[in-house]
Parts: C-alpha cells; sequence; structure tokens
C-alpha cells in the first residue's frame, strides 16, 4: 500500500489556527458562532475547548466569503445562506476559485513586467 502525502491527517483545529486561516480575530468566530446556528464546532475538555471540524471549516469559509470579501451584512448573509444554502455553498466555491485565478494571473503578469 503506498503511502498517501496529500492526505491531511489533522481532523480538528483550534479557533487560533481556524482565525490565522482567514486573517481573523478569534473573538469574530465565537461571534459568528452566535449568528449562525450551524457553526458550532466540538468543544473538548474541562477547559471546553472549541475544536473546528473540516465542516466547521468549510461553514467559517461560507461566512466570511459573504461578510468580508462580498461585503454583505451579518443579517443578509444569513438570509441568503438560510434560504438557498446549496446556491450559497456553490457561490462560496467559484469565488474562492476566482481569487486563487485572479493571484496566478496576477502573478504571471507580474513575471511577464519583470522580463521586458
Amino acid at each position: 500500500m503506498a503511502l498517501n502525502l496529500n492526505k491531511d491527517l489533522k481532523l480538528y483545529y483550534s479557533i487560533k489556527e481556524v482565525a490565522e486561516m482567514f486573517g481573523l480575530n478569534e473573538s469574530t468566530l465565537r461571534y459568528w458562532e452566535t449568528e449562525f446556528p450551524y457553526l458550532r464546532p466540538k468543544t473538548a475538555g474541562p477547559n471546553k475547548v472549541r475544536q473546528y471540524s473540516k465542516k466547521d471549516i468549510e461553514q467559517v469559509q461560507l461566512i466570511y466569503n459573504m461578510v468580508k470579501v462580498r461585503g454583505f451584512k451579518l443579517a443578509a448573509a444569513k438570509r441568503v445562506i438560510n434560504a438557498n444554502r446549496n446556491g450559497a455553498d456553490r457561490k462560496a466555491e467559484v469565488l474562492t476559485r476566482l481569487v486563487g485565478v485572479k493571484e496566478e494571473l496576477q502573478a504571471l503578469k507580474r513575471e511577464l513586467d519583470g522580463l521586458q
């Protein structure tokens, strides 16, 4: 059996790690948990440490795209997500891909400008 190097072995991420992934404050994530009922990371231990799964991180990404990237207010983001959950997920995925393509194009442009 071959070793799969692409497999992500980590099941849970701390609130600090998730906040760093998105460039957010931990308090912002805690607030979003109160506003979006489907964002409920697991809590463990006597200190109730938050543990975000891959699914929780996908929820954070959806909220992040709606609020930070597209500029929705929290109430509007909740309405859009609740009204069309699958459509909102799909739009967030497309938006993430477009941002990646934009970054690649900008890098290519910088390389081409450097050749002249």
